[in-house]
């Protein structure tokens, strides 16, 4: 069967449905990647780029006028997903069409979109074509979904409802599971490049990884400087990955640019970013500590879950101190609990394990 994988442009939505998307393929299915972005790597799928004419900025700066006390509430990240379902609920408009032209070509038998992607499910219902979603946040998808198509940009649209969801977040993370869908182990992808090989070895010292996120904004969460000031204090040796941060650093601290995190986390003693969703399911399929920042989006929402089943440590990014880093690399309890996530991670079912009931959806 021919398949149409889309996801919004940016990486952080792409890059979790290329582990299914690359197994279908394997399988022996004509898989499309739809969304733009692209990163280094795609693991030799096909891509569609039908991302031209969206704007995250422009989406979001129109709903912010509109709900400005929302958008004060989703700073703080307390908006809940009434406030992204508005920004991509306006920012999808600009999907439908490419998407559309896209699908009446290619003539796939199964649509398959990311939560925030209603682009998906609008074209699906508007061909017939059957459709999966497939979660790739903390959140669980079918809320993202409900508040992006029930939007107010979208909710006069007949959007059909997914045929099936597949869900990846670890049951004790969340608690009570996605009601009626399929669980899924969730493999961390990060686009492929080249990784330094000292970065690939054991160094003499606990090494930490220090993160943030591909996305500019008011409140990115970056916990870089803060982690630069403290670092001194710390007998371990701190990687940042971000080419900016090249002068006056600590002697154990080093900068580099862009490398997979999912090839070098395995190496790593700790993790510390943003809280966004992908960095977070890294860190937890590797098994090593996390201390995140809280934020604006779902980042408080991923940090709170994060630090309730104790495999990190959620710290406002100015207020990282020398103690944080000290206990994020000593305190045996978040080493344990991290440890436990990732061979939870390990026994839920592989993305070529879900293959079948993708076809069974379309053979249905």
């Amino acid at each position: 069967m021919r398949i149409v994988f889309v996801a919004a442009p940016l990486q952080g939505h792409l890059l979790p449905l290329i582990p299914l998307a690359a197994a279908c393929r394997d399988a022996g299915h004509d898989v499309i990647l739809a969304g733009g972005g692209f990163p280094p790597d795609v693991l030799g799928l096909r891509t569609a780029d039908i991302g031209a004419g969206f704007s995250l900025t422009r989406s979001a700066l129109r709903a912010v006028l509109r709900n400005p006390r929302l958008a004060r509430a989703e700073m703080r990240g307390l908006a809940g997903h009434a406030m992204v379902g508005e920004i991509f609920g306006r920012a999808n408009q600009s999907l439908v069409g490419p998407l559309l032209a896209l699908a009446e070509r290619e003539r796939p038998d199964l649509i398959v979109y990311e939560p925030l992607t209603g682009a998906g499910a609008i074209v699906a219902g508007r061909l017939s074509i059957p459709s999966v979603l497939q979660e790739n946040t903390l959140w669980p998808a079918t809320d993202l979904f409900r508040a992006v198509t029930t939007s107010s940009v979208l909710s006069g649209q007949d959007i059909p409802a997914p045929e099936l969801t597949i869900t990846v977040v670890p049951p004790s993370l969340r608690g009570a599971p996605l009601e009626g869908a399929v669980p899924m182990r969730p493999v961390p992808y990060s686009g492929g490049g080249p990784v330094p090989e000292w970065l690939l070895t054991e160094s003499g010292r606990p090494r930490v990884l220090v993160s943030h996120s591909t996305l500019n904004g008011p409140d990115t969460g970056d916990p870089s400087r803060a982690v630069i000031a403290a670092a001194v204090d710390v007998d371990a040796e701190f990687v940042l990955f971000r080419k900016d941060a090249t002068r006056g650093l600590p002697p154990n601290v080093r900068a580099v640019g862009r490398v997979p995190l999912n090839e070098v986390l395995p190496h790593a003693s700790a993790f510390i970013h943003h809280a966004g969703a992908g960095s977070v399911f890294g860190g937890l399929a590797a098994g090593v500590p996390q201390l995140v920042t809280p934020g604006a989006g779902d980042r408080r929402h991923n940090a709170e879950l994060l630090a309730k089943r104790g495999a990190g440590l959620a710290v406002d990014a100015k207020a990282i101190s020398a103690a944080d880093l000290t206990r994020l690399l000593t305190d045996d309890g978040l080493r344990i609990a991290a440890r436990e996530v990732a061979a939870e991670i390990a026994a839920m079912p592989a993305p070529a394990s879900v293959v079948p009931a993708l076809e069974k959806v379309v053979g249905d």
